[in-house]
C-alpha cells in the first residue's frame, strides 16, 4: 500500500518506519522543517527510542520512507491509508486544546482523493472521530465520508521507549462510522502490523476502550496512592501489603508514587470526563494523584524539621525513568510545593544537561554543592546506585519511587523517607 503519516512525533514516526519495514511506500509529514529535514536524512529528531534508529535509516536509504512539510501534497498522491497522529492535551482549564488536530484535518482535508481510509491515532474524547474529524475532513475536501472515504479511529496504545515493541505486541484497535469503512481500516492495518487487528464496531466503542484503559490506570495509581498514606499512619509497609494482596488473582493494585506525569494517564482521564462530567471515580482519582508531589514535599519537612530556607535537590525532570520527556511531570508541582514551603529548589537529571535543566524550567545543580535534602522525582536507572556522597550535606532524602539503596543512606545517617514504606 501507500501511506501518509501525519504528525512526526514520537508515536507516528515509529508508525511511519512500521509501515514501511513491512514494505510499504510511506510518505511522512511533520510541520516542523527540521523535523522533516532530520527524518529525510535517516536520523529520529528525538532520542531513546528502542529499535528506531536502524530500520529508520534502512526505510529512508531504500526509498520506502520520505519526510515532506506538505501534507496536502502527500495526501494528493492518492495514498491508500493516511495515518493522523497530532498531539492533544489540554489547556489551563482541562480542557482540550482542538488546534492541532482541527490543523492536521484541515491539510488532510485539502489533498483528500476518494477510496482514501483516514486513520486517527490520536486519543480524544468518545464522539471526537464523527462529530469533528470527519466533518472537518469533509469541509476541506468537498468530499463525503463513508461514500467517498473512509474514516477509523485506532487509538495509539504504546509507550514512548518501546513504541515498535508494544505495536507487535498489543492487539490493534479499530472502529469506524460504519461497518465498511471499519473493514477497510482493519484491513489496512493488518497488512502492516504484527499483532492482532481487533474491529469493534463503532469509532466510539474504540475511543471509550481507550479512555477506559488509561482512566483505569489514573484511578488505580490514585487507589495505591491512598493505601500508601495510609501505611505511613500505620507504619506498615504497602509494598507487601499490595505484593501479598496481589497474590490472589483478582487483585492488581499499582503501585504508589510522587507523581503521575506523562502524555497519556493524567490527561484522558480529563477527555472521559469531558464526556461523563458527572463520572466520580475520574475525578477523585485525578485529584488525589495530584496532591502526592505535596505530600512527598511535606515528608521531606517532616524530616528536615522545616523547608523554610532548606537548599533541596530535585532529582529527575523527566517525568518517567528512562524518557526524556516532561510532559506533565511532577517535577513541577513538586517544586512548587517545596518552593511554597520555603525551600529553595535546585534541579538535576542525568538525561538533560544543565542548561535543558534551566530551559524546562528549574534551576540546574551540578551536584557538587551542598543541599539540605532532596527528592527523587523520576525512577531513572542511574540512582539506584546514588550515594550520600553524591548528595553533599543532605540530611534527608524522599525516595519517591523507591529506587535508593537504603543501607548506604542509613549508614551514613541520611534519613530516607518512602511514600508508603518504613
Amino acid at each position: 500500500m501507500r501511506a501518509v503519516v501525519v504528525a512526526l512525533g514520537k508515536i507516528g514516526l515509529p508508525l511511519a518506519v512500521q509501515l514501511a519495514r513491512a514494505g510499504h511506500e510511506v510518505v511522512g509529514c511533520d510541520i516542523d522543517a527540521e523535523v522533516v529535514a532530520t527524518v529525510a536524512s535517516g536520523r529520529a529528531p528525538f532520542p531513546g527510542e528502542e529499535g528506531l534508529a536502524q530500520p529508520l535509516e534502512e526505510a529512508v536509504a531504500a526509498g520506502r520512507l520520505r519526510a515532506s512539510t506538505d501534507t496536502p501534497a502527500a495526501v494528493g498522491a492518492d495514498p491508500d491509508l493516511v495515518l493522523m497522529v497530532p498531539p492533544l492535551v489540554v489547556d489551563a482549564d482541562d480542557l482540550p486544546d482542538w488546534g492541532p488536530l482541527d490543523a492536521v484535518c484541515t491539510a488532510v482535508g485539502a489533498g483528500l482523493q476518494p477510496g482514501t481510509t483516514v486513520a486517527l491515532e490520536t486519543t480524544v474524547p468518545v464522539g471526537t472521530t464523527r462529530r469533528r474529524v470527519a466533518p472537518a475532513l469533509e469541509a476541506a475536501s468537498g468530499l463525503t465520508a463513508g461514500r467517498d472515504f473512509h474514516v477509523v479511529f485506532s487509538p495509539e496504545r504504546v509507550s514512548s521507549g518501546r513504541v515498535l515493541r508494544d505495536l507487535a505486541t498489543y492487539p490493534k484497535l479499530v472502529g469506524g462510522l460504519d461497518p465498511a469503512g471499519e473493514a477497510r481500516g482493519a484491513e489496512l492495518y493488518a497488512a502492516f502490523l504484527d499483532a492482532e487487528v481487533r474491529a469493534l464496531g463503532s469509532a466510539e466503542t474504540a475511543e471509550l476502550a481507550k479512555l477506559a484503559e488509561t482512566t483505569y490506570r489514573d484511578v488505580n495509581i490514585a487507589l495505591a496512592n491512598e493505601f500508601a498514606r495510609h501505611a505511613d499512619q500505620l507504619g506498615v509497609d504497602v509494598a507487601t501489603v499490595i505484593d501479598a494482596a496481589n497474590s490472589q488473582p483478582y487483585s492488581h493494585i499499582h503501585r504508589p508514587g510522587v507523581a503521575v506525569g506523562g502524555h497519556c494517564i493524567p490527561v484522558y482521564p480529563r477527555f472521559y470526563l469531558a464526556g461523563h462530567p458527572a463520572a466520580v471515580l475520574p475525578a477523585m482519582g485525578r485529584a488525589v494523584n495530584e496532591q502526592m508531589p505535596a505530600y512527598a514535599a511535606d515528608l521531606l519537612g517532616e524530616a528536615l524539621g522545616s523547608l523554610d530556607g532548606a537548599r533541596v535537590a530535585l532529582l529527575g525532570i523527566a517525568y518517567r525513568g528512562g524518557v526524556k520527556e516532561t510532559a506533565f511531570s511532577g517535577a513541577r508541582a513538586l517544586a512548587r510545593a517545596l518552593e511554597a514551603a520555603g525551600a529553595q529548589v535546585v534541579a538535576s537529571d542525568p538525561l538533560y544537561s544543565p542548561a535543558e535543566v534551566e530551559a524546562e524550567g528549574f534551576g540546574p545543580w551540578d551536584g557538587m554543592s551542598a543541599v539540605d535534602g532532596a527528592v527523587v522525582q523520576a525512577d531513572h536507572a542511574e540512582y539506584a546506585t546514588l550515594t550520600p556522597a553524591d548528595l553533599p550535606g543532605a540530611r534527608a532524602v524522599v525516595d519517591g519511587r523507591w529506587v535508593l539503596d537504603l543501607e548506604r543512606f542509613h549508614a551514613a545517617g541520611v534519613t530516607v523517607r518512602r511514600i508508603g514504606r518504613p
